[in-house]
């Protein structure tokens, strides 16, 4: 099966802007490569370029972000789950009360 031409340009120029994307970032690691001192309490203290410093918060808040949209994603799956089966027997509830 043949992909239209349409389609493959834009395959094309997603690649491109994903290419540049990664080259842009690399660039600004590279620059950014002087250490930077996170200094905690109890006098801890964490030397990092400031590129990896950058990157760990990122991943860190991405990870916060997905735990905080695992529940309201548990109880669509369930109410998803509970419907179909509803559907599945016929036993449909009216939503206007009626």
């Amino acid at each position: 099966m043949e992909i239209p031409l349409l389609t493959r340009l834009a395959q094309i120029a997603a690649w491109l802007v994903k290419g540049l994307l990664f080259l842009l970032l690399l660039g600004l690691a590279i620059k950014n490569s002087d250490p930077v001192t996170l200094r905690y309490y109890l006098g801890l203290e964490w030397q990092a370029p400031v590129a990896l410093v950058l990157f760990v918060f990122f991943v860190a808040g991405a990870l916060m972000g997905l735990l905080a949209m695992l529940a309201p994603w548990v109880r669509q799956r369930s109410e998803i789950r509970r419907l179909r089966a509803e559907l599945a027997h016929g036993q449909t509830r009216d939503p206007a009360g009626a």
